[in-house]
């Protein structure tokens, strides 16, 4: 037998036929962003990999090489005994590493010898990582979005779940993301992220949408927390179909003080959340509503924040940035609860429907 070899676009393609992707990078590397289901089985652990990296720097190449492969072999011997004694004979896997070089040819040629069908990528993850900013702007592209547009607090993530419940197709970014897009958006216990896993994963979602069907998506920035929307994204979002969802205030604030219950529970949290605004909205305004929220006021603070800082600053960025609000149709909901969001993505998707069969 012999291990086949695949570019990056073609093992993409077949991504669904292998029965395992197998990442033998670094835990760090493979954390930082991979293959979608790519399992990690390093042939280096981040110790081992400085280790040999030293070696390679201060002694030579050559005892590098014989210290690397020593300490790969080792591993290797551990991932068969772990994870490959109860494999079948026709267990097919894609092998990878950062360039398709020593790490994964090392694993794949041990895969091999034992009788299994190895696929090995070309090039690695550098080269997946090409082909999936190449596919991006055709993917992004090739739909068409209905942009779910709203101030803060309306209920816009709650209606997308709504929407998918009905069997919608969904694109939530914040979710994703792992971030509420705004100051006070980071999610405790949710770490963001890296900047690549989140191109994979809008990548991934993106490439399992039906191009007949409309897909739903919030009104974003061009941020989210501290990742960015891919380009081609937000470009296509923008010059799309918008609907406004406009709840009452009493609405938006129960709504937040639900969604946010974290900061109810802790408000030295939301107190160090609200220094961030400290530069928008000065000092002394800032003090105020740390002073209201320990006092345990905080229906008054989400209040004011809505009225005094993210109203007038969504209304004006979502006129300059959304081409078709301004013909976008509104819907009020009776409240924030889960049945009244229902009702409304009812009402849209009859309504879709209703423009689809006219």
């Amino acid at each position: 037998m012999s291990v086949t070899s695949l570019p990056a676009a073609e093992a993409i393609a077949r991504l669904a036929s292998f029965d395992a992707v197998i990442d033998a990078r670094s835990p760090s590397e493979h954390a930082e962003d991979r293959l979608p289901g790519a399992a990690n089985w390093p042939s280096l652990d981040d110790a081992e990999r400085a280790l040999v990296g030293t070696l390679y720097k201060q002694a030579s190449p050559f005892e590098a090489r014989k210290r690397g492969a020593a300490l790969v072999a080792a591993n290797i011997a551990r991932h068969i005994e772990r994870e490959v004694l109860d494999k079948p004979k026709d267990w097919k896997p894609l092998v990878y590493c950062w360039r398709g070089g020593k790490r994964s040819g090392s694993l794949s040629l041990v895969l091999d010898q034992i009788g299994f069908r190895v696929t090995l990528l070309e090039g690695g993850y550098k080269a997946f990582r090409s082909e999936l900013l190449a596919q991006l702007p055709a993917l992004a592209q090739r739909l068409s979005y209905r942009v779910v547009c709203g101030p803060t607090g309306a209920g816009k993530t709650r209606l997308l779940h709504a929407l998918a419940a009905q069997g919608a197709q969904v694109l939530d970014l914040e979710g994703l993301a792992h971030h509420r897009s705004s100051v006070l958006g980071l999610i405790p216990g949710q770490p963001q992220p890296s900047q690549k896993q989140f191109d994979t994963r809008v990548w991934q979602a993106l490439r399992a949408f039906d191009a007949a069907r409309p897909v739903y998506v919030e009104s974003e920035s061009r941020k989210v927390g501290n990742v960015a929307v891919p380009e081609s994204l937000i470009t296509a979002m923008r010059a799309s179909e918008c609907l406004r969802l406009e709840p009452g205030e009493d609405a938006r604030v129960q709504l937040l003080l639900e969604d946010y219950d974290f900061f109810v529970r802790d408000p030295q949290l939301f107190c160090e959340r609200l220094d961030a605004l400290v530069q928008l909205r000065g000092r002394a305004v800032v003090e105020r509503w740390q002073a209201q929220a320990r006092e345990g006021r905080m229906e008054d603070v989400v209040r004011e924040l809505l009225v005094e800082h993210y109203d007038p600053g969504y209304a004006a960025s979502i006129q300059r940035n959304f081409a078709r609000y301004g013909q976008a149709r509104t819907w009020v909901p009776a409240d924030g609860s889960p049945q009244a969001l229902q009702a409304v993505a009812r009402g849209i998707l009859e309504a879709e429907g209703a423009a689809l069969a006219a």
